[in-house]
């Protein structure tokens, strides 16, 4: 990708980590995307259950790395870490594939054959949980520009930062579409042994390539402050509460300490970031643990307004496939689109558009701007904030639509409605365009505003972001429902699609996440990156 003066390449190591990146979105979505139908159509599960189900286990699963981020920035190396996980990743995997192979021989019980499925499940959402950030940041760390010199930054190497990024979601998105459409295809035609066991030898193959490529690497880790970090605190414990029994806690007679954590806060310019050291390279620790929270809660107000954006993000497996299935779908005679395909558009869209992004976005935004770089980070995830509720407005137009000709035409529940199921692409494709924007740019916010130190909790971050707003959505559901069919009223969530009331949600959503983009509009006005936090100290 190159964009003007932006001609940038990647290493080879960076290239094998994004090829093992999107062979690990293959092995996921081989799984999740069809595992209702697997939980509906061998574990007998009812739809709702089915559906709720599958909406945890992914939550939990994006919300897994944020706590397991801090160990493995603390206690683990990023190679060894990838490596371990690994393995509890194609356990779980093997795992669900033998239950699949278990149940074509005898058909599963209601509490065991669920139990062993759920605990299966948990291993792959472990497995992942540390996985996947260690990977990104183990992938950034292979980049020139590691040295984190705070008044030495280089505008190439913020270049290539962005570059790694943007190809890092392109062939995660390739997984991804490969998965979702290969995957069902044989899950449907050639059964659930064999669809669920060539993720599982994916992903072997993928921990196969990751250890063909150990000499290739750069090893970048802080492990100075890490490693002892555990033991440390276990002591700092024990000496405050022997001091609490015998009552002999004092405070300071001189101003001495108070002046030496002062000159930690503000490090030299030739200091690396994230030390937080002395003189003898070891931090106090009670100051080390501090300038962690802060960095978090430094966060936090971003963090909070990117909710709703992934709260948008979980309509399309919900209810735009709801909408898709009431709709006409017919492609000759025979041949009817799964709704649920759809959704490969928003895949298709980032796959397709992601290299025009630097050849043709980034030199148009140059000019107009007059900035070197074209958009900021976060000038670059408002603009996609802003494309997900223009989505949101086209999907509340297309459901006024439809329901309008449902009405009109009379069409009974189980008829469908005189409308192309192609009236779905558009806002299917706007997403997939938001999610250029904003994904990609919240990967590489998260991974600059964290120290050396916190680079895999930096991507956890990020993947949280989708985990709390999958638990979000199913909780406005839930409040939304309650409040429409109280009284004896309509559900907007109704069975019946000629009665629902999915236009007004839709209209809901775009409204709330206008309001999350304004709120966010305001805290970019007020918020300082840590470069600009580094550069001010150091002049």
């Amino acid at each position: 990708m190159a964009g003007g003066g932006r001609a940038q390449t990647l290493s080879r190591s960076c290239i094998l980590l994004i090829v093992i990146a999107g062979m690990e979105r293959f092995a996921f979505k081989g799984v999740a995307s069809n595992l209702v139908t697997y939980l509906t159509d061998v574990v007998k599960m009812s739809n709702s259950s089915a559906a709720k189900t599958v909406n945890s286990w992914c939550g939990f699963t994006s919300m897994l790395p944020l706590l397991v981020a801090p160990l493995a920035d603390s206690f683990w190396d990023r190679y060894s870490t990838i490596l371990t996980s690994s393995l509890l990743y194609i356990l779980g995997l093997g795992a669900v594939a033998s239950t699949a192979l278990l149940w074509t021989w005898s058909p599963p019980s209601n509490t065991s054959s669920s139990a062993f499925l759920f605990w299966s499940l948990c291993l792959i959402s472990l497995g992942q949980g540390a996985y996947n950030p260690s990977l990104q940041a183990f992938g950034a760390d292979q980049l020139d520009h590691d040295e984190e010199l705070p008044c030495s930054k280089d505008d190439k190497s913020s270049e290539k930062k962005s570059l790694f990024f943007q190809w890092w979601y392109f062939g995660v998105c390739s997984g991804s579409l490969l998965g979702v459409i290969l995957m069902s295809y044989i899950q449907d035609t050639y059964g659930w042994v064999l669809g669920f066991a060539i993720p599982m030898f994916a992903m072997v193959i993928s921990v196969g390539f990751f250890r063909c490529g150990s000499r290739l690497y750069a090893h970048k880790s802080d492990r100075s402050i890490d490693n002892e970090l555990f033991k440390n605190m276990l002591q700092i414990i024990k000496v405050t509460a022997s001091k609490l029994s015998s009552g002999r806690i004092s405070l300071p007679d001189d101003k001495s300490d108070v002046v030496e954590l002062e000159l930690q806060e503000k490090p030299l310019c030739d200091q690396k970031l994230g030390s937080n050291g002395g003189s003898n390279g070891k931090p106090e620790n009670d100051t080390y643990m501090l300038e962690n929270a802060k960095i978090i809660l430094r966060l936090l107000p971003i963090w909070t307004m990117l909710l709703m954006f992934a709260v948008i993000f979980q309509q399309p497996p919900t209810f735009f496939t709801k909408q898709g299935m009431t709709m006409k779908r017919n492609i000759g005679r025979n041949f009817k689109i799964p709704p649920a395909t759809l959704q490969s558009a928003i895949t298709l869209s980032i796959i397709l558009l992601m290299p025009l992004y630097d050849k043709v976005l980034i030199p148009i935004t140059q000019t107009v701007t007059r900035n070197k770089n074209g958009i900021s980070v976060m000038q670059r995830m408002g603009a996609g904030m802003f494309l997900s509720i223009i989505a949101m407005i086209i999907a509340a137009i297309v459901e006024t639509k439809r329901l309008e000709i449902s009405r009109k035409t009379g069409v009974q529940a189980s008829e469908t409605v005189p409308l192309s199921i192609f009236w779905l692409l558009p806002q299917y494709v706007i997403l997939g365009i938001s999610d250029i924007f904003t994904v990609v740019g919240m990967q590489e916010f998260f991974y600059n505003e964290v120290p050396v130190r916190m680079r895999t909790m930096g991507f956890a971050l990020y993947t949280s972001v989708f985990g709390v707003g999958s638990f979000l959505s199913a909780l406005m559901i839930s409040v939304v429902e309650g409040f429409t069919s109280s009284g004896g009223g309509q559900s907007w969530f109704s069975d019946d699609m000629r009665e629902d009331g999915l236009d007004k949600y839709y209209w809901l959503l775009a409204l709330a996440s206008a309001v999350s983009l304004l709120l966010y509009a305001v805290l970019c006005k007020c918020y300082k990156s840590r470069s600009e936090v580094e550069n001010g100290n150091c002049k």
